[in-house]
Order: C-alpha cells, then structure tokens, then sequence
C-alpha cells in the first residue's frame, strides 16, 4: 500500500449542466477513519462511487490503494470493499447463503472460504443468527452482516455509504465498534454520514457542500480553525419562543435550536451579546438555566461554513447524489 489510501486531485462530475462534484482535493492516509460529512444531495455518494471504479468522472485525477480511478478501476475493485446504505443484501437467503455467495462474487480461495466465513459471522456478531433468512433481520443485523460480507476478501480500502442511515442510535454505535476493528486491523475507512456524533468518531474530516469540499481537517481544527466568532450557548425555558429577538440583536450574527436551548453567534464580544441576551430573556420573563461562552460544535461549524457559501453563490437545482 501507498502512504495515501486515496488521493483526489480536481475530481469533478457533470451531469450535463448540473455540476455533481466540483473540484474536489484531498488525500487520505493508510489506516485512518476518514469521514465524509454533508447533508443529502451534497455529492458524497458520487464521489464514492467514482472512488470504486463504478462512475467515470468529468475530469480531474485521483488514485484509490495506488491505482488510477479512471484506467484501472478492475484493480481497484479487487482491493477495496463497499457498503451502501441499501445494504446489498439478498433477503431470500440465509445469513450463511449471503456470506457464501459474496464469497464467490470475491473468489475466495475454497481452502479459505471457511476461515473467512467464521471470521466474519463473529466479526460480526452473528453466530445466533447464521441460519436466519436475512429478511427477518432487524437492520442493526443486517448492517453488520452487509459488512461483513463488504469485507470478506480482506481488503485493504472499505467504502461505506451512509452505512448507518434508518438505523437506532444502539445500532449505530455497535456498528462503530466493528469499524474500529477493522481500522485496530490497518484497514482504510472512507465513510459518508450526515450524523454530526458520527463525524467525531473519524480521524480526520471533509465538509462537502454543493459538490465542494469546503474544510477539512481533524474535528479539532475544524472547530478551532474554521469558527472564528464566539458562541453563547442558552438553557432555558421555550427557547423556540425567544429564538427570532435573540436573532434580531444587533450583537447577534444568529441563534438557532441546540438540544434544549440555543446556541447564539455573536458579532462582536461576548459580555456584550450576553447582556443583550439576558435582557431579552428578563422582558420575555423566560427562566434561564445556562447562558455562557462555549467551544462550537461541529454543527456549529458546519452551520457556519455552509452560511457563508449560500451568502457567495446561487443554488443549484438539487441532484441526490
């Protein structure tokens, strides 16, 4: 393996004159859990599936396990394992049928075809479920069986396309758990999430919106490097209620719903945006049970980052990408 996992360089996909993914950078060390994070319709799915040799980009160069995306993409699918989020499973079978046909799909070796599976049901924590039909399964079961048959092969790249979206929140964490054994194994994680407590379990982040990768970095620097203005963080009562005056200061840039409160972006400094704050909150007669400076949060960021680029360019029609 290359000390790059993944290198971009200008990636860009039209389709005709809506651009799906503009320009896009980065690179990815060996080992790392590199997180994709955007909303729906950004262009994160496109962007893996030019990464998997199964869409052909516009222009731009880029290289997954050291091979090129656009002259040897059957090298690449040899070396890498993807898991969408409609999990390519086939319901009629049982949890063993699909390993074994995946088994197949990926020509395992018959003298390993029965370590692999073994591995992968315990990987998986399948083993009461082994002779289910997949059908039967909830999805937190059929996320880590997807998974295990993504990575029966061994490969050295894994793709995962939104691999947690529709499931609960128990679901999701467990399935965590199987990614952080795979990353413990020096496996390269490029995973898409929409869920801002997913991003922070990644190793180094890309913020893509519209197409862009527009920050990048370790969730760390995102929100020291990227969040210039202080938040104010509001507990207290209706705060859906309270939200458009605070917004209305002129010592507030804006203020939008956080958990059981608000977080404010001030202006300016913050002893005076406080001040104006609780002013607001004593006229409404509303109870306060926090109302102090706070480090931002990913979503704060990303809230952020994404103003400024709506306050720069005119939306495109909506691709879901």
């Amino acid at each position: 393996m290359p000390e790059y996992a993944v290198t971009l360089d200008n990636l860009e996909k039209r389709f005709g004159e809506f651009i799906a993914v503009n320009k896009v950078s980065l690179e990815v060390r060996e080992g790392d859990i590199y997180g994709f994070l955007g909303p729906n319709g950004a262009g994160k799915s496109t962007i893996i599936r030019m990464l998997s040799g199964l869409l052909k980009p516009s222009s731009g160069r880029g290289t997954v396990a050291g091979f090129d995306i656009i002259r040897e993409t059957e090298k690449i699918k040899q070396h890498i394992g993807y898991m969408s989020q409609k999990f390519s499973l086939y319901e009629d079978l049982t949890v063993e049928e699909n390993i074994d046909f995946y088994s197949g799909i990926y020509r395992i070796p018959s003298h390993k075809k029965t370590e692999r599976k073994k591995w992968a049901i315990n990987m998986a924590g399948l083993d009461n479920h082994r002779k289910s039909r997949t059908s039967t399964l909830s999805g937190g079961w059929k996320q880590r069986l997807a998974l295990g048959c993504a990575v029966l092969h061994e490969p050295s790249i894994v793709f995962l396309d939104e691999p947690t979206s529709g499931v609960d929140p128990i679901s999701r964490r467990s399935f965590w758990d199987l990614i952080y054994v795979l990353a413990g194994r020096g496996v390269t994680i490029f995973v898409t999430t929409h869920y801002m407590e997913e991003a922070e379990y990644c190793d180094r982040l890309g913020l893509i919106y519209r197409g862009s990768l527009i920050a990048g970095g370790t969730s760390e620097q995102l929100k020291t490097e990227y969040m210039q203005e202080e938040i104010i963080e509001v507990l207290c009562e209706r705060p859906q209620d309270v939200m458009e005056r605070i917004s209305a200061l002129d010592e507030v840039r804006e203020a939008a719903l956080f958990g059981r409160g608000l977080h404010v972006v001030v202006t300016g400094g913050s002893n005076e945006a406080m001040a104006a704050i609780s002013r607001v909150l004593a006229e409404e007669k509303v109870e306060v049970q926090k109302l102090e400076p706070v480090k931002p949060s990913l979503e704060d960021v990303f809230v952020s980052l994404i103003e400024a680029q709506d306050r720069e360019k005119q939306p495109q029609k909506e691709f879901k990408g």
